[in-house]
């Protein structure tokens, strides 16, 4: 789950499982599985960078949690 904030400064979660793709439009255009659109105030590369932090974390979690620890 990734915070981004919508055009009206409101910030919300959304599962960066489902995210299909992200476009510059020029606001940032986040298009989920089903086909919902969301329009934030965040870069594409801000996205990105939240996105690959949260599964990065998530994997920390995982391999901590199994024993195999590095």
């Amino acid at each position: 789950m990734i915070k981004v904030k919508r055009l009206n400064d409101k910030e919300f979660v959304v599962n960066s499982d489902l995210i299909l793709f992200i476009e510059a439009t020029p606001d940032t255009v986040i298009t989920l599985t089903n086909g919902q659109k969301i329009v934030v105030t965040d870069s594409v590369n801000e996205v990105i960078d939240k996105v690959i932090n949260y599964k990065a974390k998530t994997f920390a979690l995982e391999r901590r949690y199994d024993g195999n620890e590095v």
